[in-house]
């Protein structure tokens, strides 16, 4: 039978177990938040797609995992790769940039020209049969021809008639293309809806 004198004893043994257990959990908290940040930071990214500017490959709302690590190791974007990079200085002019997503169609060297006699995107003289265009559209309404200096990129939207992209910064300088150093990664995976959720694999076009 308990008596007056154990209950205080009793009371400063649980307060003690609980505080223990706050203590744990607050240190679980810290440690996973710690992950998910360097996770976030240096290896993957979820992204949202803003725009129906890469339909019908992404869609508006679609939730992409951006591979952070594809390019760190002496990779480099290749033609196809779905990328995610920071247009400050090349898409948009003023501090604080903004992050865009297209395909790359040229890299450093390419030629790239549209188009040729049967509307057709070529680069290096061989054309792009880009089976990810938006159904029913042309490769181009806009003619170019330009040859993309080294570490830089030509990108473009797959949903040509609706996509903001290389075309439209020709007269800027670097010509539209995107240095590969502004490049944040690789869109790896739909993650989002579970309907359209797959793994985007690199088109050579």
């Amino acid at each position: 039978m308990d008596t007056e004198t154990d209950l205080p004893k009793r009371d400063r043994t649980e307060r003690s177990r609980f505080g223990v257990r706050t203590y744990r959990y607050a240190l679980l908290a810290v440690v996973c938040a710690a992950v998910l940040f360097l996770v976030n930071t240096f290896v993957v990214q979820p992204f949202v797609i803003p725009s129906g500017s890469m339909e019908n490959t992404l869609r508006i709302g679609d939730r992409v995992v951006v591979n952070k690590l594809a390019y760190r190791f002496g990779g480099s974007p290749r033609r196809g790769d779905i990328v995610v990079f920071d247009g400050e200085g090349s898409f948009v002019q003023e501090s604080g940039g903004s992050d865009y997503i297209k395909r790359v169609i040229g890299v450093g060297g390419d030629r790239v020209t549209c188009c040729d006699k049967r509307g057709r995107i070529t680069v290096n003289g061989t054309p792009l049969a880009e089976t990810y265009l938006y159904p029913g559209e042309r490769p181009s309404r806009v003619p170019f021809d330009i040859e993309v200096p080294d570490g830089r990129l030509w990108v473009m939207g797959d949903h040509r008639d609706n996509s903001r992209d290389s075309r439209d910064h020709l007269g800027d300088p670097g010509g539209g293309t995107v240095p590969v150093d502004k490049v944040i990664g690789r869109a790896e995976w739909i993650v989002w809806p579970l309907s359209h959720r797959r793994s985007l694999d690199r088109a050579d076009g």
